[in-house]
């Protein structure tokens, strides 16, 4: 059987439920405990969210960086378990407060149309609280069929939304030794 070099992945964290400094830095250490290697946490921002229901508290966010040695849907899959196992119900609507958000934005170079996943994200381009921190840990890489690294996509946002969109959260997962 042929063995295949593993993909670099992006997936972008949230939570505003609990503690969400903990349980961000929680879910990267199992994501890396079942297979994400070489994982690299951005410095997390507060931010205020985004179509979510009046009152919704403000979010935590990141993004990790790393490699995978499975397909996509597997590593879906793994982000959809983390998310339970930390009180997220699979049925959900994209409104409500949580307790942990993991999306799969990024893999490799790979653009993926599937009924369960999209890749790249379909809002990565718009959204700032995911492409500032994903700058932080990989500027260069060239977002598939955006014609646009990350770096130039964060710079397009800003542009357009303005730079006061979140606030630098000193505390994990980032600030990990």
């Amino acid at each position: 059987m042929p063995t295949h070099s593993p993909c670099p992945v992006a997936i972008a964290l949230g939570a505003n439920l609990g503690d969400p400094s903990l349980t961000l830095a929680r879910a990267v250490s199992r994501l890396e405990a079942e297979g994400v290697t070489e994982g690299r946490a951005s410095d997390l921002f507060l931010t205020q969210p985004v179509g979510c229901l009046p009152g919704t508290p403000p979010f935590l966010n990141g993004v990790l960086v790393g490699r995978w040695q499975g397909s996509a849907l597997a590593l879906l899959q793994l982000c959809q378990c983390v998310e339970t196992e930390f009180g997220r119900p699979r049925v959900h609507s994209q409104q409500e407060a949580r307790a942990l958000d993991l999306d799969l934005i990024l893999f490799g170079d790979e653009i993926l149309n599937h009924p369960q996943l999209v890749v790249p994200h379909p809002r990565l381009a718009e959204r700032l609280f995911v492409l500032a921190p994903l700058a932080q840990l990989a500027p260069e890489w060239l977002v598939p069929g955006s014609g646009a690294t990350v770096e130039q996509l964060l710079a397009r946002e800003l542009r357009q939304q303005g730079p006061a969109w979140g606030a630098r959260f000193s505390g994990p997962p980032g600030g990990r030794d």
